[in-house]
């Protein structure tokens, strides 16, 4: 990529310096240090011994570059009376405008990011594989993110072809004269290896540099990434320990006398509150949060100062103890650009480490009461132009809100919706024979909001929306499984990997059972409830299930679903749900939001 820094930045100029390894190389961006730009000095002359450096950072963004739709586009917000409300919030026009306005009057500003910026995005981004929203980060001035597991979604060429530019391999160009440039901020990959060589696909690192202060960036994917992507996407990659390869890379960077670094880690944690301004260190430091991000918190070297973290789309600012014991600030920002957290890291030019004890963070909510950033509505602009004929054709009719992506329940209806539709579609037996179908979770990304998004009208559900809901294209599978083994797949939602946080597979009409929470793995499932049309489940019979290619292939811990013979491939599953949109709904008598009664849930 360019060695020089992108058109569109708009900062005090700084420099980036990053260590490249594998398909990728990441650019310098050279700037010099303007005059006067120190911060103030000791009554000496020279510049003071401490210097406050701001890092702004966000995660998880998966290509929203309008305001998210339904529930999915609001945060939660604590009152000060303990009460908690709903702001609306996200949309990279009102992300812009938040962090250009944050790092005014900070000469020292850098900004990170946690993975997913892309994959599992609307169809503003994702018709496109992704390039409009590497547009957008690329006016954000981003300064460097790691990666995520979605950024694995078309595989490690085409995440390649993301950091370094040039045109669909087999789609080309989208805009005649013009070329898409790629990323101009590293992606790093440091726990991600190719197979043959060892060596990470991306940069494992980088060095953000201004007026001698050196600020090292290490970023990770979370090691259980080939469990939550289909096994296309991680084709000839190894995924390594977090906590071992930022350790790693933390000694490489001190060998160089960089002291102080930041780790970029896409897996996260549960706060205790859904609030995006919770108290995380309340009673204690850390007390607020549960999750994978603690234990691996807890086990990286002192020698990193701080954590930023995604892959839940919680927010949380959070100070959990290195092994040494010292406070060190954890940080995610919830999803889909409705948060940015900002965080001062006192860095000491004798040591050239940052002060532990000084640094301070908080998250703040990407208000859409605020102006638009007009290179951000231009951008958004062009694209939907392109998208237009394909985005505003109506596919069906609802009723009210179907929410799948921002309902908390572990039944959703839009997820009953989805399950309907895949085995009404597979269920003839030329399609497969199927006799229930089952949907992951993780795989709906929205809700299906009545509110008109554009021109078409409310309640019409548009292209553009379905899309957003499914953007996967995931192809559908209808295999055969014994009774033993759908049961046992039933079970995994709630022990193995998933016992932390399950998973609850949303089920077709027909399936239902019990959930009690009050037990303890396995154990929940309560298998004598288990009914097939109102039949228990023979553990010795053979039923045809549907299900997409994701879940087929065992991944997000279901192995028993992996187990499954006589495969047949069906039509995607977006391409089923706009079917089946189409068959049950009209303007006149539009779909109501399914009942969620299926499982029957004991907490």
């Amino acid at each position: 990529m360019s060695a020089t820094p992108h058109p569109q930045k708009n900062r005090a100029p700084r420099r980036v310096l990053a260590v490249a390894a594998g398909l990728a190389t990441a650019g310098a961006l050279v700037a010099a240090m303007p005059a006067g730009a120190h911060d103030q000095g000791n009554g000496h002359g020279g510049p003071s011994r401490t210097v406050d450096v701001q890092l702004l950072s966000f995660n998880d963004l998966h290509g929203n570059l309008e305001p998210p739709a339904g529930s999915a586009g609001s945060v939660s917000e604590k009152q000060p009376d303990g009460t908690v409300k709903s702001v609306p919030a996200g949309g990279v026009e009102y992300l812009a405008t938040s962090l250009r306005t944050a790092r005014e009057g900070n000469p020292y500003s850098v900004t990170a990011a946690g993975g997913d910026m892309v994959g599992a995005s609307p169809l503003l981004s994702g018709l496109f594989h992704d390039e409009p929203t590497i547009e957008a980060l690329n006016k954000l001035d981003l300064d460097v993110t790691a990666v995520g597991n979605h950024e694995f979604d078309e595989g490690a060429t085409e995440l390649a072809r993301l950091q370094n530019g040039g045109c669909h391999p087999s789609e080309g160009c989208y805009e005649e004269g013009r070329t898409f440039e790629g990323a101009d901020f590293p992606y790093l990959a440091a726990n991600v290896t190719d197979e043959k060589t060892g060596k990470p696909v991306l940069a494992p690192y980088t060095v953000w540099e201004k007026d001698g202060v050196r600020i090292g960036f290490i970023g990770v994917t979370l090691e259980g990434t080939p469990d939550i992507v289909t096994a296309n996407g991680v084709k000839g990659l190894k995924f390594h320990d977090e906590i071992e390869t930022v350790n790693k890379y933390a000694r490489e960077l001190d060998r160089q006398g960089v002291k102080s670094i930041v780790a970029l880690i896409h897996e996260g944690g549960a706060p205790a509150s859904s609030a995006y301004n919770y108290d995380c260190d309340s009673p204690g430091a850390g007390d607020g949060i549960s999750g994978p991000v603690v234990d691996i918190a807890k086990g990286i070297t002192p020698k990193v100062d701080a954590l930023v973290t995604g892959h839940t789309h919680q927010a949380y600012v959070c100070t959990v103890p290195d092994p040494a014991g010292n406070p060190r600030m954890v940080t995610s920002a919830s999803s889909f650009g409705k948060v940015y957290t900002d965080t001062t890291l006192t860095y000491d030019r004798r040591t050239q480490d940052i002060v532990r004890t000084s640094v301070k963070s908080a998250n703040h909510v990407v208000s859409r009461d605020q102006a638009k950033a007009a290179d951000m509505t231009e951008l958004i602009d062009r694209w939907n132009t392109l998208a237009a004929p394909i985005a505003g054709r109506p596919q069906g009719y609802i009723s009210a809100d179907i929410e799948g992506r921002g309902s908390t329940a572990l039944e959703k209806p839009l997820g009953n919706l989805i399950a309907d539709a895949q085995l009404e579609g597979l269920a003839p037996e030329d399609k497969g024979g199927a006799v229930v179908a089952l949907m992951n979770p993780g795989g709906i990304r929205s809700d299906l909001v009545y509110a008109a998004s554009g021109a078409e009208g409310d309640g019409v559900v548009t292209y553009g929306e379905a899309f957003t809901v499914q953007p996967f294209t995931n192809m559908m599978n209808v295999v055969d499984l014994t009774g033993a083994q759908l049961v046992a797949a039933l079970q995994q939602q709630v022990s193995g990997s998933n016992e932390a946080s399950p998973k609850i597979l949303q089920v077709s009409e027909g399936l239902t059972y019990t959930l009690d929470m009050t037990r303890t793995g396995a154990d929940r499932v309560v298998t004598g409830t288990i009914r097939l049309n109102g039949e228990a489940i023979d553990p010795a019979k053979t039923y045809r299930v549907a299900m997409n290619e994701f879940l087929a292939g065992g991944g997000d811990g279901f192995a028993a679903l992996g187990q499954g013979t006589d495969k047949l491939v069906g039509p995607s599953d977006l391409d089923l749900f706009n079917a089946y949109l189409a068959a049950h709904s009209t303007a006149g008598a539009p779909l109501a939001p399914p009942a969620t009664d299926r499982i029957t849930l004991v907490r």
